[in-house]
């Protein structure tokens, strides 16, 4: 569904202390890291939503909003007043970009396709 919340990251100085604290506050049970190489460790939240804790230097939650048109909404975005990187592939899970409000709030688009090549 368009708009819809359907991911979220968790910028932490320190991974596994990021990864206890939101297991003891929320009862989510971390997966191990989902990406060969790389320390982002995935946890599912509902249905079709769920998030991730990575180690970074940068700190600053990270949401997903959904959308059936990643095209169209980066130009709704660039045309509101808002700034959006190009689209980015995900290959075999879709498209996503980054972007900004017109307040200056960071946010990032997705558009779900199994498709995508890398």
């Amino acid at each position: 569904m368009a708009g819809k919340m359907v991911h979220f990251e968790l910028p932490a100085k320190d991974a596994g202390r990021a990864k206890q604290f939101w297991s003891g506050v929320m009862g989510w049970d971390f997966g191990d890291s989902a990406m060969p190489g790389m320390e982002y460790y995935m946890v599912r939240t509902g249905e079709d939503q769920g998030g991730a804790v990575y180690p970074a230097d940068e700190i600053g939650t990270k949401l997903y909003f959904d959308t059936d048109d990643i095209d169209v909404s980066i130009g709704k975005v660039r045309e509101l007043g808002g700034k959006a990187d190009d689209k980015t592939p995900i290959p075999g899970i879709g498209w996503s970009t980054n972007c900004t409000d017109s307040e200056g709030n960071k946010f990032s688009l997705f558009q779900g396709d199994d498709s995508v090549g890398a």
